[in-house]
């Protein structure tokens, strides 16, 4: 049998700790039983695809269900997850027929208009039509060389806690922050417990997850997951805290909040993998150049059913724009739409007139959550202006006042 005809199956429920410690494998991780279960949790087997050679699984790729935030609100969208391929089936089309057929059924089901992944290697999606919808930047700092604003007289309390004793605050916190925020997640206690979960194999040496809270006036509205790691040298303490999520629902408990991560006790480094572009972080200490900011990519969105896509998100100006978009592996998004649409609503419908812009699919996913310049997109040589004036008079609308971001990887 060559790899060509090996058949794509829907997975079963049964095949989940096979395909995890394929998965496993393949990102070059331990099986972790706590982990394990977490992960099992969250599963969906009617959604997910699995190959194999005989007895092996030599391919794997799911689909969670879960809502994601967009300009404007919460949408449904089809979170990607656990892509794979043996080393020994690579380049023979197996990964190529996965996508295709997993975006044919997310687009067939009619209930997600867009995909959105995490991509191990930038490389892989654009092929699929995945565009780079937001960014990240990753912060390795010199604690010792920043200095923060001093504290406000009504700055409220810091408690230390476990993560998992304060799950519903944590909930709380995040659900609503995550409303203004393009490309958070929703979480369920599934998916919290997934978060949350800390395996002692998978902390580097480092010690247990830790929380602190930050508490106003009207309860808890702020909390910060890190851990820290001892390391000494000839001159002293060099301990580095390793941060995970920092969410606030008010600048001071974020202000308070990265205080006292900051200023740890023996630390002399702090390191975050996942701060937004509008961080305020940067615009907080007093050497931004000492936090040693550098950009690189976060979520991929593949825009999978164009209308139902832009008119699910709402625009930051008014805009009525006809685009002709092209879709090679979904051909019902090739044509030309009309956009009509505001900061309240919006609507795309066909369109028989001319264009005023095309593009590609890819060019709507990496403009969907805002984070894409339009103009940018166009000096690129991706976007074509067809009708003049119509990239300054749209361009504002797909931008959004906050970046998009990304709070966890799935």
């Amino acid at each position: 049998m060559t790899t060509s005809s090996l058949p794509i199956e829907t997975a079963r429920a049964e095949d989940f700790g096979e395909m995890n410690g394929f998965l496993n494998s393949l990102f070059h991780h331990g099986v972790e039983p706590e982990a394990h279960e977490a992960e099992r949790a969250i599963f969906e087997p009617e959604r997910a695809l699995v190959v194999r050679d005989g007895a092996d699984v030599v391919a794997t790729t799911a689909t969670f269900t879960r809502e994601l935030t967009v300009p404007g609100g919460g949408m449904p969208a089809a979170h990607v997850s656990m892509v794979g391929v043996a080393p020994t089936h690579r380049r023979r089309g197996l990964l190529t027929a996965m996508m295709r057929r997993q975006l044919r059924e997310i687009h067939d089901a009619g209930r997600e208009p867009v995909a959105v992944l995490w991509a191990s290697e930038g490389r892989i999606y654009p092929r699929f039509g995945y565009g780079l919808a937001s960014q990240r930047v990753l912060i390795t700092a010199e604690t010792a060389e920043l200095r923060m604003p001093a504290p406000a007289p009504d700055e409220g309390r810091l408690r230390l806690d476990r993560p998992a004793d304060r799950q519903p605050d944590l909930a709380r916190v995040y659900d609503r922050a995550r409303a203004g925020r393009p490309g958070w997640s929703a979480r369920d206690d599934r998916w919290w417990r997934y978060v949350l979960v800390d395996p002692e194999s998978q902390r580097g040496g480092a010690t247990e997850r830790r929380v602190v809270l930050h508490e106003g006036p009207d309860g808890i509205d702020g909390y910060g997951l890190f851990r820290t790691k001892a390391e000494w040298g000839s001159t002293g303490p060099k301990s580095t805290t390793t941060v995970d999520e920092v969410v606030t629902t008010s600048p001071v408990a974020y202000q308070a909040i990265w205080r006292m991560l900051l200023s740890i006790d023996l630390t002399r480094q702090l390191s975050w993998g996942r701060a937004a572009e509008d961080e305020p972080l940067l615009r907080l200490v007093d050497e931004p150049r000492r936090l040693g900011p550098q950009l690189i990519d976060a979520l991929w969105v593949r825009v999978v059913d164009v209308p139902a896509a832009l008119a699910a998100r709402r625009y930051a100006t008014d805009v009525d724009v006809v685009i002709e978009v092209t879709d090679e592996l979904l051909p019902e998004n090739t044509g030309r739409w009309r956009l009509r649409g505001g900061p309240k609503t919006a609507v795309c419908t066909p369109a028989s007139g001319p264009a005023d812009l095309a593009c590609d699919v890819r060019c709507l996913g990496e403009l969907f959550l805002g984070g894409a310049k339009l103009t940018a997109l166009a000096d690129a040589g991706r976007v074509r202006e067809l009708h003049p004036g119509a990239l300054a008079s749209a361009g504002p609308a797909f931008a959004w006042h906050r970046a998009a971001s990304a709070m966890e990887v799935f």
